[in-house]
């Protein structure tokens, strides 16, 4: 029972330095923001930093890690319903309804780091590669079911997928006026578009088409 409770402490301990150089990497960035930074905002001392984790590259990888298993978890959510766009479409909409500007802070950062350090590119990697695997896999559920464009590649699909949430998640640094709500609308129309089955993307709309002028 003992050893339990160490196991536990530990663990809650652990998550509250990460917590704790999560603000700080937001704040000032994986390379800017210090060890004496993230004891201070831990409020632990450095050598209690140093019981945990062994360097503040250990502490980047294990952040990153952690938010890539988070990330991970809503694709294996989507496995788990029955209606293939509604829960790729649901997905999207949690994503965006949390304070999402500061995740998307910290994954430039994961981006900026990856490219000058080997073992967070292979974190970085081997996430994606899961993500992407687990979406195309639940493309081709679709597939099966009619519900996906059988003429799509599910792991093209998957990568456009995910490459253009990233984008549009992007946009609230770029541009911070954007009306978010709107935004995400049309994100999940586009998203729609792209793998409906052609039936459904020629389906006749409650709404008024609108004229299109063939300009030559």
């Amino acid at each position: 029972m003992g050893r339990t409770l160490d196991v536990d402490k530990h663990r809650e301990k652990s998550q509250q330095i990460l917590d704790a150089a999560w603000r700080c990497f937001v704040r000032d960035g994986f390379r800017g923001a210090s060890t004496t930074d993230i004891c201070r905002e831990a409020k632990i001392s450095p050598g209690h930093l140093y019981h945990y984790f062994p360097s503040k590259e250990a502490i980047v990888e294990a952040l990153i890690e952690k938010s890539l298993q988070s990330i991970a978890s809503h694709f294996d959510g989507i496995a788990q319903e029955e209606d293939v766009i509604q829960s790729l479409l649901s997905k999207v909409h949690e994503g965006f309804g949390k304070p999402y500007r500061p995740n998307m802070l910290l994954n430039i950062e994961m981006l900026a780091e990856a490219s000058r350090n080997p073992s967070i590119a292979k974190i970085l990697q081997r996430y994606t590669q899961r993500m992407r695997s687990l979406l195309a896999d639940r493309l081709r559920d679709g597939q099966e079911r009619g519900q996906v464009d059988r003429q799509l590649d599910p792991d093209l699909a998957a990568t456009i997928l995910i490459g253009l949430v990233d984008g549009v998640r992007g946009m609230a640094i770029k541009d911070p006026s954007l009306d978010t709500a709107k935004t995400v609308e049309l994100l999940k129309s586009l998203m729609t578009r792209l793998v409906a089955p052609e039936a459904s993307k020629n389906a006749p709309s409650d709404q008024p088409k609108k004229r299109v002028l063939n300009v030559r």
